[in-house]
């Protein structure tokens, strides 16, 4: 499996970023997830998931921070839109990302069960984007976490493809 993302200079476009501006923000976070392309798409997909962690937040943070988590993409699509984690667009279940967890207390449904971008405080920051395809649809709910993703994929994935985008300070 193949993913593309477009990227300017090599990081990730602003609209997707901390450098975000109007109606890409929401309560001072950049809300508007990218777009990612897929092909190469193994027969037999029933389903994507993906998630985009940030592993350079540890030293900031203490833990790995996630960005997007999201699962049950149609297993026939090749495009999953700009902004499709505040459109559902494509319909799919959406996870927790870290600004749900009890150290950040935020409880908007908005921000912590969407897409949040890339704002690394302290230097350029990589992101992670793993992306499965799966022989089935998860029994997931809106509002799961990234573990609970990890679980129900044991046995499911068909194929999984990662891509490293850069983030600007």
């Amino acid at each position: 499996m193949r993913l593309e993302v477009p990227t300017v200079q090599g990081y990730l476009a602003d609209e997707y970023s901390k450098h975000a501006t109007g109606a890409a923000v929401y309560k001072g976070q950049p809300v508007q997830s990218f777009p990612i392309s897929l092909s190469d798409i193994p027969a037999g997909t029933q389903s994507f998931a993906l998630y985009v962690i940030d592993f350079d937040a540890v030293p900031v943070s203490g833990f790995p921070w996630i960005h997007w988590v999201a699962a049950n993409f149609p297993g026939a699509t090749r495009e999953i839109p700009a902004d499709v984690s505040r459109t559902n667009a494509i319909p799919h279940v959406h996870g927790r990302n870290s600004n749900g967890g009890h150290l950040v207390g935020n409880t908007d449904p908005a921000i912590i069960q969407n897409y949040t971008g890339p704002f690394p405080p302290n230097e350029d920051h990589d992101y992670e984007l793993v992306v499965y395809a799966l022989d089935t649809q998860l029994a997931l709910a809106d509002g799961f976490w990234l573990n609970d993703l990890r679980h129900q994929i044991n046995g499911h994935v068909l194929d999984q493809a990662t891509l490293t985008l850069k983030g600007r300070v």
